[in-house]
């Protein structure tokens, strides 16, 4: 298997650690965020890290920046590995650490919620429909099956939870915090980007059952969209030609680490706390298997080749 980052440590001020990603300040206006291979399951990450992960986040993340841009501003400026070091010399010893999965952004003031985008009802959101007939708080038309479309499109906002689960709020709790005219933008562009996106996927063969974006305003007050964009870990990616409604679905993301967990967890051999049993080889190739067909197929392109 490919060689794998499990995190970075480079000569630049670390601003924030996150499950998966390092993002360090290059300077006032700028960040510089890192990707690692590392994976998370159950609010638990894990101690093997997934070949690629990184670069599939990193990169996908720059083709849909490049791809939506005409629909809204992002922070993206670069995700070139060269174009990075040439604006951050000190980074030149330090390559291999951020080859193809470092992305060099405008810094903002993060909005303080998950816009989430639901376009089939899968997840949380079939949890709480099935004991509540609702989506947030909010009532759903009766007699959807786990994995009904929704049309159109659900807004489901969720605030940010930096342990645990997000949690999923009304639209009106959104409206409460932030205001009437940014909690309307915010859903606006949401749903514009996440349409955008499906039928870009739906045309290679993919599904995108529910997403989700963050957005941050900069120093001149505009509001960019952030961090990742339609990757699989923020987004559920489902195969058109298997789709089936009425029961959950293949997806392109870590579901084979999540399924071999489950397993351990049901058969008592896990407690669903830190630290998790040691990945099986096979489940992460079949995991980092996912991952790059997923950007194979969304960008019609191989992952390019590492440094």
């Amino acid at each position: 298997m490919s060689a794998t980052v499990a995190g970075s440590s480079l000569p630049l001020s670390l601003w924030r650690r996150g499950k998966v990603r390092e993002v360090y300040e290059v300077d006032d206006d700028r960040l510089l965020l890192v990707a690692s291979d590392r994976v998370s399951a159950f609010d638990v990450v894990l101690d093997a890290p997934i070949p690629h992960k990184g670069r599939v986040l990193t990169q996908l993340s720059a083709f849909w920046f490049r791809r939506l841009a005409s629909l809204c501003d992002s922070h993206f400026i670069t995700a070139d590995t060269d174009e990075i070091i040439a604006e951050i010399p000190a980074l030149g010893a330090h390559r291999s650490q951020v080859a193809g999965r470092s992305m060099l952004v405008k810094r903002t003031v993060p909005v303080q919620f998950e816009c989430v985008v639901r376009g089939y009802l899968a997840g949380s959101a079939w949890s709480e429909y099935r004991r509540h007939g609702t989506l947030a708080g909010e009532p759903l038309p009766a007699g959807l099956v786990e994995s009904s479309e929704l049309e159109p499109p659900i807004f489901s906002p969720a605030t940010k939870a930096h342990t645990g689960h997000d949690e999923n709020v009304t639209f009106s709790r959104m409206v409460r915090d932030l205001g009437e005219e940014l909690a309307t933008r915010l859903c606006e562009l949401s749903i514009a980007i996440y349409t955008a996106g499906r039928d870009v996927a739906r045309e290679r063969g993919l599904i995108i059952a529910d997403t989700k974006f963050e957005f941050g305003v900069d120093r001149g007050g505009t509001l960019l969209l952030i961090d990742e964009v339609l990757t699989p870990d923020s987004s559920r990616f489902w195969p058109v030609d298997k789709f089936q409604p009425g029961r959950s679905q293949p997806s392109f993301d870590k579901q084979p680490l999540r399924d071999w967990l489950a397993g351990e967890r049901d058969a008592g051999r896990w407690n669903g706390e830190s630290p998790a049993p040691t990945l099986p080889r096979d489940v992460i190739e079949a995991t980092s298997a996912r991952y790059i067909e997923a950007y194979q197929r969304l960008t019609g392109s191989d992952l390019p080749a590492e440094d």
